[in-house]
């Protein structure tokens, strides 16, 4: 089951994120095309940034689902088995408590711009903008929870996810050892 929220949760983020990066796209070639044009768009720079940050918060997001955000797992591997899960479990609880932090921040940020827009397209609130902190960093907790017990298993049998090129690898490797 969680599997199969994982896997549902990472094609909606990936679509949400390719979204996102084509419209920023678009967005900067239109402002490039006005500014070769003789002119520029107010709005540009503040849209563009808050596209960005959505792409940093929610590709930080799957990057937690798959496991693929920046780790030591060669460090981690090398250690015995028994310290090498009591780390992963004080790493997990670290990042996962400091998401829950950056959550509960990010909301209370959101009740401090209650009323305010942007600058440049008045009529957006922004709040809307600045919902992606607590919404991405809860999706962050939510996909870290998602990925730990595939990752505690790995962990504890000695395969690493930073070197996903080489995990079938050693996986056969392993299997060889334990019917030989």
């Amino acid at each position: 089951m969680l599997a199969t929220i994982a896997a549902i949760l990472q094609r909606v983020l990936e679509w949400f994120i390719i979204f996102l990066m084509v419209v920023l796209t678009i967005v900067v070639i239109v402002a490039v095309m006005f500014r070769l044009g003789g002119s520029s768009l107010s709005w540009y720079d503040e849209i563009a940034a808050i596209i960005l940050a959505w792409i940093t918060y929610y590709g930080a997001a799957l990057a937690a689902l798959k496991r693929r955000h920046i780790g030591f797992d060669t460090v981690l591997l090398s250690l015995p088995v028994r310290t090498r899960m009591i780390g992963v479990a004080f790493a997990e609880a670290v990042t996962i408590g400091f998401f829950l932090l950056l959550t509960w921040a990010g909301w209370k940020v959101l009740l401090v711009l209650q009323g305010m827009s942007l600058v440049s397209i008045t009529w957006m609130p922004v709040q809307v903008t600045q919902s992606v902190i607590p919404i991405g960093a809860m999706l962050f907790v939510i996909c870290q929870l998602l990925s730990l017990p595939d990752y505690w298993r790995k962990t504890a049998r000695g395969i690493s996810l930073e070197h996903a090129e080489i995990e079938d690898e050693v996986e056969n490797e392993m299997r060889k050892a334990g019917t030989a």
